[in-house]
C-alpha cells in the first residue's frame, strides 16, 4: 500500500519522505519491524517509540511516522500526535471495517462485559445477525472465540480485527471500550452507531488522578456515536447525557418516570430479576437469570439498545429468558456433597463489590462469607473504601491477594485492612489465595454463601511481571475432592 494512501485524513504537520513509497506493513513495535515496513513512534508510559526509530531503521523501516523528528537518516512524517495517527492509519491499512457493520461500544465502570454479553445474544436471536464481539474474557467472531489481554486491545490491533469480523460475514460488532482506550484513541477513527454508558465510580485513578478526569475519557465515545443510551440513575448519568453529541439519546432507569425506558414492579430471587419494561406505548415483562438489582441494570442497557435499533420489546424478553450467565459474574461453582454455595464474580471496584454483596446479602440464608483483595499497582484509593464495604455487608471476611503486580501483597492487605477497623465483623488475613479459598470451604456451614470476588473469569494470578495459573474452579473441585 502506498504510504499517502496510508495516511489519508491524518492531521500532517511535515512530509519528509515519498508519498508514492509502497509499504509493507506497519508497525509501531521496532523490534518486529521487516524490511520495508512504516514505523510508528508511539509516546507510551513506561517508554517512547521515538527511542527506538534507530533500531526500526536497522530492521528495515522504510519511512518513520513521528512527532519530532528523528536523529537518525530516515525519511519521516511529522504529525501532531502519533497515537492518533497510528488508530487512523489502521483504519486505511484495512480499508474502513467498521463501516460495514453496525457498531456498538458499552463503557462505564462495571457492567460492560454482561452488557456486551446480552446483546450478542439478542442480536443473534432476534435478526439471526452474525456478531462479533471484543472484551475482557475473549474476543469472538460468531461462535469463534479468540483469546485477549485487555479490554480494547491498540488501535492497529483493533482495525485488524474489524477486518476479520467484516471478512467472516459479521454485521454487528459489540465491544468493551475502557477508559483507557477512550483516551488513547484506540478506537479514533471509528463511528459507532450505538454508545452505551453503565455508570460510574472510583477505579483507575492511578491513570486518570480525578474522578473528572475519568468521567471526560468516557464522555469522548460520546462524540463519536449516534445515539448514546445513558443511565439515567447514576449520579453522573445526568452530566454526561447533557455533554453527548449523539444525534439521539435514549435513558434507562429502574422506577424512573424520567428515564426513556423503565424498569417497573422488579422482583430479586435467588436465581435472576424479573421487571416490566416500558418504553413509549410498549410494555413487556422481562426475566433474566442472573441474580442482583445491578443485573436489572445490565439488562435495561443491552434492552435499550436493542430497541434504538428496531428490535420490539417482545423480541428481547423472549431472547433474554434463553440467554445464559456470564462466565465470572456471580456464577455458581458446582459443590456436589455440600450444603453451602461458592459463586465466582469479577467485583474488582469498590461499586461493584457493594453490588454483589448485597445482592447476595438479600436471599442468602446462612452467613455471607466474602474472599477478596485488590490488585497491585493499580488505583490505591479504593482498597480502604472496599475492605469497609466487606466487613459492612458480609458476615465474614478473609481478605487475601488479588493480582499484587509488582506491589507487596502484605502492604496492599495493609491498606484494605485500614478500612475495616472498629468493626465487628469478624475477618481473617490470609495472603495466600489459595489457602484463603480453602479456610473459607473449611468454615462455611449450612446454607453459608461463600463469594470469591476479585477474580471473575481470569485463570492466573500476576505476581511480580509473571503470571501464574489459578482457575478459581479448579481450588474449588480441588478442595472437595482432596475432602
Amino acid at each position: 500500500m502506498k504510504l499517502k494512501d496510508l495516511l489519508t485524513s491524518i492531521e500532517i504537520t511535515a512530509w519528509h519522505a515519498d508519498p508514492e513509497a509502497e509499504i509493507a506493513e506497519v508497525r509501531y513495535d521496532s523490534r518486529k519491524v521487516e524490511k520495508g515496513d512504516l514505523y510508528v513512534a508511539v509516546r507510551g508510559y513506561q517508554t517512547d517509540g521515538h527511542r527506538y526509530i534507530e533500531s526500526a531503521v536497522q530492521n528495515g523501516a522504510v519511512a518513520v511516522v513521528c512527532e519530532q523528528a528523528p536523529e537518525c537518516d530516515v525519511p519521516y512524517i511529522l504529525v501532531r500526535d502519533s497515537r492518533e495517527a497510528l488508530a487512523l492509519i489502521g483504519v486505511n491499512r484495512f480499508d474502513h471495517p467498521a463501516e460495514k457493520m453496525t457498531m456498538i461500544a458499552v463503557t462505564g465502570t462495571n457492567g460492560k462485559t454482561t452488557v456486551t454479553y446480552l446483546l450478542k445474544s439478542i442480536l443473534e436471536q432476534t435478526l439471526g445477525a452474525k456478531v462479533g464481539l471484543i472484551g475482557t474474557i475473549r474476543n469472538m467472531i460468531g461462535d469463534e472465540e479468540i483469546p485477549t489481554e485487555r479490554t480494547t486491545p491498540e488501535s492497529y490491533e483493533v482495525q485488524a480485527l474489524f477486518r476479520r469480523m467484516a471478512d467472516a460475514g459479521c454485521t454487528h460488532v459489540v465491544m468493551e471500550v475502557s477508559s483507557h482506550a477512550l483516551y488513547l484513541h484506540r478506537v479514533a477513527g471509528v463511528q459507532f452507531t450505538v454508545g452505551i454508558f453503565t455508570n460510574l465510580t472510583e477505579d483507575h485513578l492511578d491513570f486518570h488522578k480525578t474522578m473528572e478526569n475519568y468521567r471526560k475519557a468516557k464522555q469522548i465515545l460520546f462524540e463519536h456515536c449516534d445515539i448514546g443510551v445513558f443511565n439515567r440513575d447514576d449520579p453522573v448519568g445526568e452530566t454526561m447525557l447533557s455533554e453527548s453529541k449523539a444525534a439521539r439519546n435514549l435513558t434507562y432507569g429502574v422506577g424512573n418516570d424520567q428515564a426513556d425506558l423503565c424498569a417497573r414492579d422488579l422482583q430479586l430471587h435467588a436465581d435472576g430479576v424479573e421487571f416490566n419494561a416500558v418504553i413509549g406505548n410498549e410494555i413487556s415483562r422481562f426475566r433474566l437469570g442472573i441474580p442482583g438489582r445491578f443485573s436489572a441494570y445490565n439488562a435495561l442497557a443491552a434492552i435499550a439498545c436493542a430497541s434504538a435499533l428496531g428490535v420490539p420489546l417482545g423480541e428481547i424478553s423472549a431472547a433474554l429468558r434463553n440467554t445464559a450467565g456470564v462466565k465470572g459474574r456471580v456464577e455458581v461453582v458446582p459443590t456436589p456433597g455440600k450444603d453451602y454455595t461458592v459463586l465466582i464474580d469479577y467485583a474488582h471496584t469498590p461499586d461493584g463489590l457493594e453490588n454483589v454483596l448485597r445482592s447476595v446479602k438479600g436471599y442468602c440464608k446462612g452467613r455471607l462469607i466474602a474472599v477478596f483483595g485488590c490488585g497491585g499497582d493499580r488505583d490505591p484509593f479504593k482498597r480502604p473504601i472496599m475492605g469497609k464495604i466487606g466487613v459492612t455487608l458480609a458476615d465474614l471476611v478473609i481478605f487475601t491477594s488479588d493480582n499484587p503486580r509488582t506491589e507487596d501483597p502484605n502492604e496492599i492487605l495493609r491498606q484494605i485492612v485500614a478500612g475495616a477497623e472498629g468493626t465487628k465483623t469478624p475477618y481473617t488475613v490470609i495472603e495466600n489465595r489459595r489457602a484463603a479459598i480453602r479456610h473459607a470451604m473449611d468454615i462455611a456451614r449450612k446454607d453459608d454463601i461463600i463469594v470469591l470476588a476479585g477474580k471473575g473469569h481470569e485463570t492466573y494470578q500476576e505476581i511480580g511481571k509473571e503470571k501464574f495459573h489459578l482457575d478459581e474452579r479448579e481450588e474449588v473441585q480441588a478442595y472437595l475432592q482432596e475432602k
